[in-house]
């Protein structure tokens, strides 16, 4: 317990004197900010940018069209900034010998896989609480006196999808030996992924639904109980994934 918690203490560390911590919270406060706005403006973005004499009428937007633009910026760009920042999770260090060097002194690998997955986590989770928080001020400002029904839910299921990635990506971190290979293997688990969405008896079980449905939640048009499956599974496979890091970690010739 003493060695995650100061490893622990050394990731978070390195997570400011990097930078990750200042570019992900940027990064997620521009999406935050960015949503509501870009909802409010585009009608009369859209208005200006036709031709001379031809006019389009659009619908006044709401709410939704800003949540809709906060989840399609969280879920795409964010979320790939994400993985690409913590793609070196374990490669970089283990290529500058640091790593090894703790190791040998009697740091547990189970305290490097647990800890380094805890940081993932807990930037995550503050970069993308900070955009929640940005994008609910801007669009209660912008859209006064609308509500959205199950609004929580649907921000806590892309924060287990987001959850989801990083423990794949630390799994594909610990069998590979470079961030290229991790980042490779990371994309083939989408692929299948999006195969598997295909056919309609695996699509309540696919993780992709908790970072696709998200706008159909707040419309009604998707049930909270038809996101349970997909929780569980993306939940039971995060925590796999999790302990398969530690176990192949464990065996890995460094």
């Amino acid at each position: 317990m003493r060695g995650y918690s100061a490893f622990l203490k050394k990731e978070l560390i390195e997570q400011i004197r990097t930078y990750r911590l200042f570019i992900m919270l940027t990064v997620f406060f521009i999406f935050g900010m960015m949503s509501p706005l870009a909802a409010k403006l585009l009608p009369e973005i859209l208005a200006s940018a036709m031709p001379e004499g031809i006019s389009i009428t659009l619908a006044d937007p709401v709410a939704l069209d800003s949540w809709s633009q906060f989840f399609k910026n969280i879920s795409q760009m964010g979320l790939i900034v994400t993985v690409i920042l913590f793609g070196g999770v374990l490669s970089t260090e283990l290529s500058k010998g640091t790593l090894i060097n703790m190791l040998t002194k009697g740091l547990s690998r189970s305290a490097v896989i647990a800890s380094k997955f805890s940081a993932m986590i807990l930037l995550w989770t503050a970069a993308y609480a900070l955009a929640f928080l940005v994008g609910l001020g801007y669009t209660a400002y912008l859209f006064p006196g609308q509500t959205m029904p199950y609004l929580g839910f649907s921000v806590f299921c892309l924060w287990m999808f987001g959850v989801f990635l990083l423990s794949t990506l630390l799994l594909s971190a610990s069998l590979t030996k470079n961030t290229f290979g991790a980042l490779l293997l990371l994309c083939l688990v989408l692929g299948g992924l999006l195969l598997a969405n295909i056919f309609p008896d695996w699509q309540a079980f696919n993780p992709l639904m908790l970072s696709s449905q998200n706008v159909a939640l707040l419309g009604g048009a998707t049930a909270v109980s038809e996101m349970t499956k997909s929780l569980v599974v993306t939940a039971s496979a995060s925590v796999a994934f999790l302990v398969l890091s530690v176990m192949i970690f464990r065996k890995r010739a460094l």
